[in-house]
């Protein structure tokens, strides 16, 4: 979980989101000062084909990776992207710690070998429990040798008879990882690696104080919430909320209006709470089932709607958090639907815990339009930065053609709705 890494790119970086509204993708290229330099993004929402992060329709997915990286190296002038990283979450995504342990007898190195067949075991032990889950990323966590705990990778140059390995697991139901290998089948694109939108959202928002002294960031979406909580440089705690900003809007739909009318009064004049308005202005819009009819709202009562639905979506993921608020330094707020006007302020009058916006712009060249600054990027951000690391790692990948089943079929994980431990 490296977080600076100097790497210059020759072939530009892909991410991908599948969302729920659409597939959006990022093109970028790392700098040798380890920024990113981003080269263009696109978008492409001809269907709907992603329900609480799980694809619903592969054909459809894979129309639309196909579509988006098209228009995406049009855009970056180049002939073809013909492979991209991708960042998925999960209404039931969950962290599991797992760790396997190896007696060499004797005091030896450390080979590269020996530390993929610990990975490749602690994958088992997970599927092997609950076979009806596939593991979609493995973190490191910590290493001891001999003993002696260490926090980074050993290298061969280091010598012990007993090692252990201990990883932090992303789980997630198996239709979440074949679906999305099957939609970049449809799209005849490659599928360079898969990783959670937890982790790529701790690269690209956290500093590294914040995750030794603890920090949480809460990811609103579309049709999700997720609390994902860190300290001590670790995973300690993920929740899902199946609501999200979706949701939101269509309680406003509600009074009578269109879904579009609703999303704008949401994302143009929506205000976390009633008191929050500054002006409580009068809304007159048209209403569908009403022919040369329309609805009057003022804008505290879109206000109360948007409220109520923010309470649901939040006390849970809330209680979770201010049940150990002293051992948390700060609160992040990131997602599509943090945008809300006064959305930083509710939930610090809910908690005892700074809460401010996740930023990634520290990642960025200095040239970076201000837009791709904004919380709605923060996931591609720190996905092209894990496939930084990634290429760096693998540089075969980026030459031989092969794809994540080819390469690193034993990184594939699955979803829990429950914590555990193995």
């Amino acid at each position: 979980m490296a977080k600076k890494r100097q790497i210059l790119q020759s072939v530009p970086l892909v991410a991908v989101d599948l969302g729920s509204h659409g597939v959006r993708a990022m093109a970028a290229e790392m700098t040798t000062g380890g920024l990113l330099r981003i080269l263009g993004v696109e978008t492409s929402n001809k269907f709907e084909c992603v329900e609480r992060g799980i694809v619903t329709n592969t054909s459809d997915a894979g129309f639309m990776i196909n579509e988006v990286l098209k228009k995406l190296s049009n855009r970056v002038r180049v002939e073809a992207l013909p492979s991209a990283f991708v960042c998925v979450g999960g209404r039931t995504m969950q962290v599991v710690a797992v760790h396997s342990t190896r007696d060499q007898v004797r005091r030896k190195e450390i080979a590269q070998p020996l530390l993929d067949a610990m990975e490749v075991e602690c994958k088992q032990k997970i599927e092997a429990r609950n076979p009806d889950v596939a593991v979609l990323d493995l973190v490191p966590y910590f290493y001891k040798l001999d003993g002696v705990e260490q926090e980074h990778q050993p290298t061969e140059n280091q010598r012990a008879a007993l090692v252990e390995a201990h990883f932090i697991a992303f789980v997630g139901k198996k239709e979440l990882e074949q679906k999305i290998v099957d939609s970049f089948n449809r799209s005849a694109k490659r599928l360079e690696h898969i990783y959670v939108r937890p982790d790529a959202l701790m690269n690209a928002i956290t500093t590294d104080e914040d995750m030794a002294n603890g920090c949480a960031i809460l990811d609103m979406g579309a049709q999700t919430t997720t609390l994902t909580v860190y300290k001590g440089n670790q995973y300690l705690y993920n929740k899902v909320v199946p609501l999200g900003g979706y949701d939101i809007t269509r309680d406003i739909e509600q009074i009578g209006i269109s879904l579009a009318y609703a999303e704008q009064l949401k994302c143009k004049y929506g205000y976390a709470s009633a008191d929050m308005v500054p002006t409580n202005h009068r809304f007159r819009l048209p209403a569908p089932t009403m022919p040369q009819g329309e609805v009057a709202v003022m804008a505290t009562e879109i206000a109360d709607i948007i409220s109520a639905r923010l309470e649901q979506m939040l006390t849970p993921l809330l209680d979770v958090l201010n049940a150990e608020a002293s051992r948390f330094r700060v609160l992040y707020v990131t997602g599509g639907a943090a945008m809300l006007q006064g959305l930083v302020e509710y939930i610090q009058a809910k908690t005892s815990i700074p809460v401010m916006y996740g930023s990634h712009a520290s990642w960025l060249t200095t040239d970076t339009p201000d837009e791709m600054c904004m919380p709605t990027y923060s996931s591609l951000v720190g996905t092209l930065l894990l496939g930084a690391d990634y290429r760096n790692k693998h540089p075969e990948v980026t030459t031989s053609g092969e794809g994540i089943l080819d390469i690193i079929k034993e990184k594939t994980l699955t979803i829990f709705t429950d914590q555990t431990g193995y």
